[in-house]
C-alpha cells in the first residue's frame, strides 16, 4: 500500500500577523483539509476541493454558502 504525501499546509494571505484566527489549508486532488493553524494535532476538516472553492467565493462576494 502506499504512503500517501504529508499535507503542504499554508495559511491564508489574509491570516493576521499575530498568531490569531488563522485557517491552514492543504490540498490534495480529491480532498481539500482545514485546521486551526493554533491547534495543528486538532481536528481536520476534510471536504471535497468543489465544495470548498464554492464555500470561498460566497465568503469573497458576501453571500450565503448554499
Amino acid at each position: 500500500m502506499a504512503i500517501p504525501p504529508e499535507p503542504r499546509w499554508f495559511k491564508s494571505s489574509y491570516s493576521g500577523g499575530s498568531g490569531t484566527e488563522c485557517v491552514e489549508c492543504a490540498y490534495f486532488p480529491h480532498a481539500a483539509l482545514i485546521r486551526d493553524s493554533k491547534s495543528i494535532g486538532g481536528p481536520i476538516l476534510n471536504v471535497r476541493p468543489q465544495a470548498w472553492l464554492r464555500f470561498l467565493d460566497s465568503v469573497r462576494r458576501g453571500s450565503p454558502s448554499s
